[in-house]
């Protein structure tokens, strides 16, 4: 895959397309799409102001992999809306969104965009999967900010964040990095793990904030390097840092491996280039006409056009 690679964090992108367009907005009968009409508007936008040549809609099959949960039991733990033992817990999404997720992916697939979730694993997994195979630079689109830790100034990666509504991006870069968190992209997931992240039920180190952390970093080099300090007497920690850090010894055995993203998912063989033309006109036709998508479908088909 050469040339230029953009990935879309799919379901971060139309949770805030929903809660960015009103509700007002609807099909013929009464349903509303605004987070498909606001999604569509936003790849329209991100193809017309960023040109990729290759253009992937990742998703989560597994929004919760078990795998993580076995490490960390609380790992997203708040946002379960129902448990399952033979299928992955459902997540708690809002009444009016949970109906719109299938008309999104029926249009991606009858635009011809390429669509890949893996069973078992989560979009952030699949899009660190496709930056390690990437050949060219790679646009990381999401509203997650532990996707920061794949930018690679060197490679060329870099992470698209919506800073207002869908309209605003933050182009993240290691420079944008350094000077919000005092890390680079390899260093991020470390101070995320340092810190905690409520949102995501990860717990992190009690008293160690996010300024902590990055005097941490910044002064050991990585949770490796921090952890050799603790066994160290002569290293500079504080009596507090070192007592914390050493209860949270269990807790950093295993939270590297649920906050990285995977780099070795089994990815299917995709087309990934930007579809000129629709894969399916005319069910992408029908469903313009059944869900009222309009304009919005219209701009993204000419912006792929062109």
């Amino acid at each position: 895959m050469t040339g230029r690679l953009m990935l879309l964090d799919t379901a971060s992108l139309y949770f805030r397309a929903y809660f960015g367009v009103p509700d007002s907005v609807r099909a013929p009968d009464g349903t509303p799409v605004n987070a498909v009409r606001g999604l569509l508007d936003f790849i329209d936008r991100l193809v017309k102001d960023h040109r990729p040549d290759h253009l992937v809609a990742c998703m989560d099959a597994d929004w919760r992999p078990q795998w993580r949960v076995d490490l960390i039991p609380t790992y997203k733990a708040h946002r379960v809306a129902e448990e399952h033992t033979d299928a992955p817990d459902a997540e708690e999404v809002p009444d009016t969104l949970a109906p719109q997720v299938p008309v999104i992916e029926e249009v991606l697939d009858a635009i011809g965009i390429a669509r890949v979730g893996v069973a078992g694993y989560e979009a952030d997994d699949v899009i660190g999967t496709f930056t390690a195979r990437a050949r060219g630079p790679v646009d990381i689109v999401t509203g997650d900010r532990d996707l920061y830790q794949l930018v690679d100034d060197e490679r060329g990666v870099r992470v698209l964040y919506p800073l207002k509504g869908v309209g605003t991006l933050q182009l993240t870069d290691e420079a944008v990095l350094r000077e919000k968190y005092g890390v680079d992209g390899r260093g991020y997931a470390d101070l995320a793990l340092l810190r905690g992240d409520p949102s995501d039920g990860l717990p992190g180190v009690a008293g160690i904030g996010e300024k902590t952390a990055a005097k941490l970093l910044a002064e050991f080099g990585d949770l490796a390097g921090i952890m050799a300090a603790v066994d160290d007497p002569a290293a500079r920690l504080t009596p507090s840092q070192r007592k914390r850090l050493t209860e949270a010894r269990p807790y950093l055995a295993v939270a590297p491996k649920v906050v990285r993203v995977a780099g070795d998912v089994p990815l299917p063989e995709v087309g990934t280039a930007v579809p000129r033309t629709p894969h399916d006109p005319a069910a992408l036709a029908g469903l313009g006409r059944r869900w009222g998508l309009g304009g919005s479908l219209q701009r993204l088909l000419t912006t792929l056009a062109g």
